[in-house]
Parts: structure tokens; C-alpha cells; sequence
């Protein structure tokens, strides 16, 4: 299931969260998708698709690559770097036109062949760095 377990990560991450496919997202996620992060949780398909539309928003040109990929049974822990120009609203944060670049790193749980559960590590000091809101440290 391993091998399985790593395309669906990478048809999600391809389709759904660089190309904003969102017709993808009923293929490749469980009804009962559940998403931790240190930003908070959602719940469901319809909460995620929420979450990249608003990314997708802040930043059009949103691109995640993939830096490392590790799939056992039946989780799969993904390592990777998120870039983009901030163009627009995200979080409250009007556009700077900054452009970013953040590593994180996700686990994600997969059932009946979709994700079901997600825990992710982005770093956020840097990302709000990048953006001018909290200061570079010396």
C-alpha cells in the first residue's frame, strides 16, 4: 500500500493544492478528513477545499514541491517547500507582494485509499518574517 499511499499525496498536492483542481479532492480525500496543525483543525472536504481556496487567494502563483517523500503502510511523510507571491488578503494580511518561500513537513493517514488525517509543521516565524510582521532574529 506504501506505493499507493505516496501517488494519492502526490495527485493531491499536483491537482488540488498547486492547480486548485478542486474536483480531485472527492477522489483523493476521505469523507472524514480531519487536518491538525499549530494553526488550528478543520474537519471534512469542504473545510480543506476553504483552506487552499484562501491560500490560492493570498497567493496565485502558490506552488508546494515536493522535497522528500516517505510512504510506510499506510502513512506517508511528505517534506516541502511552499512558495509564492502574497497578491491578495490571506489571514488579514493585505497583499505585500512578497514573494515566499516556507518548508514544512506533513504526515498524512490514508484509508480506503484517500487521506483521512493530516499533521503538519509549516514555519511560521518564517513565513511572517518573509512578510515584515515580526522581525528578523539576530
Amino acid at each position: 500500500m506504501s506505493r499507493e499511499a505516496g501517488e494519492t499525496i502526490r495527485l493531491f498536492i499536483k491537482e488540488g493544492f498547486n492547480k486548485g483542481n478542486f474536483s480531485i479532492l472527492e477522489e483523493v480525500i476521505h469523507p472524514e478528513y480531519r487536518y491538525s496543525s499549530s494553526e488550528g483543525e478543520l474537519e471534512g472536504i469542504d473545510q480543506l477545499r476553504d483552506l487552499i481556496q484562501g491560500l490560492r487567494h493570498g497567493f496565485p502563483d502558490l506552488n508546494l514541491s515536493i522535497d522528500d517523500l516517505f510512504a510506510a503502510e499506510n502513512k506517508v511523510c511528505t517534506r516541502f517547500t511552499l512558495t509564492g507571491t502574497h497578491q491578495g488578503d490571506y489571514m488579514g494580511i493585505s497583499a505585500t507582494e512578497t514573494a515566499i518561500k516556507v518548508t514544512g513537513v506533513v504526515i498524512s493517514r490514508i484509508t480506503e485509499g484517500k487521506i483521512i488525517e493530516e499533521w503538519e509543521m509549516l514555519d511560521m516565524l518564517g513565513f511572517f518574517q518573509q512578510l515584515g510582521l515580526v522581525t528578523e532574529l539576530s
